[in-house]
């Protein structure tokens, strides 16, 4: 059982500019911000042309208006993109660190069921030597991986430094 709900305890930091920036990112990450704007460029274009009469000839070719408009909100939108990216690191790293507390809180429950289960046996004259050998080689492989995994980021953290 995990000690912390991580979406609980990242949803209590969110604050309006944290919202806001999710909003937006989710619907300029939707089909219908794509559709949204192929009918607002079409009917800017056509108005630019004169589809629509002289009248409405306010941005003429080459579109100087529509290129500054879509081009602030290219910067705007990648600006929230990195933010709501920033916001996901976050959070990975959160549940990161909530996954690593269950497990060292999980560590010690299954250490504690297993002294238990030693003591019973030995009241009980159960011999579970064959038990306790197989935990033991559990436990061998799984710091051998460990120190394997170390070293191999090791390895790749010197190759990065010399290039």
């Amino acid at each position: 059982m995990a000690l912390i709900n991580p979406n609980a305890y990242i949803k209590q930091f969110r604050d309006f500019e944290d919202k806001l920036s999710d909003g937006i990112t989710s619907f300029a990450g939707n089909i219908k911000f794509v559709y949204f704007h192929a009918l607002w460029f079409g009917f800017w274009i056509a108005a630019g042309l004169g589809y629509f009469g002289h009248a409405y000839e306010f941005d003429s070719f080459p579109f100087g208006l529509l290129t500054m408009i879509v081009s602030l909100e290219a910067i705007f939108l990648s600006t929230f993109v990195m933010i709501s990216q920033n916001r996901s690191g976050q959070k990975a790293e959160i549940r990161s660190q909530l996954d690593y507390e269950t497990d060292l809180q999980a560590e010690r429950e299954i250490a504690i069921i297993m002294r238990t289960l030693v003591r019973i046996a030995e009241k009980d004259g159960v011999d579970i030597t064959d038990l306790a050998t197989e935990m033991d080689e559990v436990k061998t492989l799984a710091q051998r991986e460990a120190a394997r995994r170390t070293e191999a980021r090791h390895k790749r953290e010197r190759a990065k430094e010399g290039r």
